[in-house]
């Protein structure tokens, strides 16, 4: 019975005085286990009368109950410990400032792009894409550009070999629709995509830039049909107000052909720096489809009529957003592509 005091007292003790939980679980195996010092004392119960047994055997419970719960309270007593030094440790001071998340911004080109893409499938229109190596008879020839043809030098052209070329402008994307579809009239598509040119890169020219061409062909398709067109999409593109005039030029696709000025979106038309004081804008060119074209692609030019016009990115972009140098758009400058952050 003595053995039994003795080692309750130094069992709650040495639990007492417990700093860790490592040296707790030795602890417990050293006094629960079945080769621990409780479970020894069991051994003891063959030297004891009968009469003695059972008291003996109720007294050891009572000392294994009271290590266990002695043990428990104490883990529980070192955890809640270990937790709230982590919480103090790891704590976050809500009077901080917040992390400032560097969020990107779409580029000007794309929003001027889908700017446009979104006003004509508002009226139907398909957008249609091809290849930027292209064939010099969906680049050329079909657009009634043979190889003998003068405006063949203002394309000036990147050749990757004799009828293989870094297609010029976003025309070939339209002759091979009208090649596909020829048959599946009416027919109303914008292909906007990159184009490539010799050129000598300046503050207004680039080697390779964007263009949105539009093409419509069915039957009835007049002068007045496109100058509506044009009339939405620069309402679309600089805001309601603005007007279009149109001016005769030449283009072998288009016959006829003009180019298209807006009044200036600076000045309103009354003359300034930007209009260089004529109050109008030149923002792309137009024209009625030419019947060559037209017959090329399968389809009767008796019959049928259309319109096509294109105009570059860069310059409505320079326009819409007031860049003056078109290397911007293309040097990936964060300082100016932030600036672009209000119009997303």
């Amino acid at each position: 019975m003595d053995d039994l005091k003795t080692l309750k007292d130094e069992a709650l003790k040495a639990i007492e005085d417990v700093k860790d939980s490592k040296v707790l679980e030795e602890l417990r195996v050293e006094y629960l286990s079945k080769k621990g010092k409780i479970q020894g004392l069991m051994a003891q119960m063959k030297n004891l009368e009968p009469s003695e047994k059972p008291k003996f055997g109720q007294l050891v419970n009572d000392l294994k109950s009271a290590v266990t719960e002695a043990i428990e309270a104490k883990k529980a007593q070192l955890d809640a410990e270990m937790l709230n030094a982590a919480l103090e440790n790891e704590k976050i001071d809500i009077t901080l400032n917040a992390y400032n998340k560097q969020i990107g911004t779409l580029h000007p080109l794309t929003l001027v792009s889908r700017q446009i893409e979104d006003a004509f499938i508002g009226m139907g229109y398909q957008v249609a894409e091809g290849p930027e190596v292209e064939l010099d008879l969906y680049n050329f020839e079909k657009a009634n550009i043979p190889s003998s043809h003068p405006a063949r030098d203002m394309q000036d052209s990147f050749y990757i070999d004799p009828v293989t070329l870094l297609r010029t402008h976003t025309t070939a994307i339209q002759m091979r629709v009208l090649e596909e579809q020829h048959d599946k009239l009416p027919i109303k598509l914008i292909c906007p995509g990159k184009v490539y040119r010799r050129d000598d890169d300046d503050a207004t020219h680039s080697h390779q830039f964007m263009q949105a061409e539009g093409l419509v062909v069915g039957e009835g398709i007049t002068l007045a049909d496109l100058k509506g067109t044009l009339q939405f999409m620069v309402d679309s593109l600089f805001g309601e107000g603005k007007q279009i005039r149109f001016r005769p030029s030449y283009f072998p696709f288009t016959e006829p052909s003009f180019e298209v000025d807006m009044t200036c979106h600076i000045c309103g038309g009354k003359g300034c720096p930007t209009c260089k004081h004529t109050g109008w804008i030149e923002i792309l060119g137009s024209g009625m489809v030419h019947p060559n074209v037209l017959e090329m692609a399968g389809i009767d030019s008796k019959k049928y009529t259309g319109f096509a016009f294109g105009l570059g990115l860069e310059r409505v972009a320079m326009l819409k957003y007031g860049i003056t140098d078109i290397r911007d758009l293309y040097t990936n400058d964060l300082r100016f592509l932030k600036g672009f952050k209000r119009f997303n």
